[in-house]
């Protein structure tokens, strides 16, 4: 196997790390504020849903408005 398609076998490119931490930070940071306003078990549960899709809603608002 060569080393280009070595790379591509272990699931990523170059950036694919940095990318992922800034989701991660960005999905901890929404599921702390979600979890600290819920009142109730259920609350709890739809705010770890809202956390999962925020960043990546945020992620294409801010790249529609740069018209990328």
């Amino acid at each position: 196997m060569t080393e280009e398609k070595s790379k591509h076998h272990r699931g990523g490119g170059m950036n694919n790390g940095m990318f992922s931490g800034i989701y991660g930070m960005a999905f901890i940071g929404a599921l702390v504020y979600y979890l600290q306003q819920a009142t109730t078990f259920l609350i709890g549960v739809l705010g770890f849903l809202k956390a999962l899709f925020w960043p990546g809603v945020l992620m294409y608002k801010i790249l529609e408005l740069l018209k990328m």
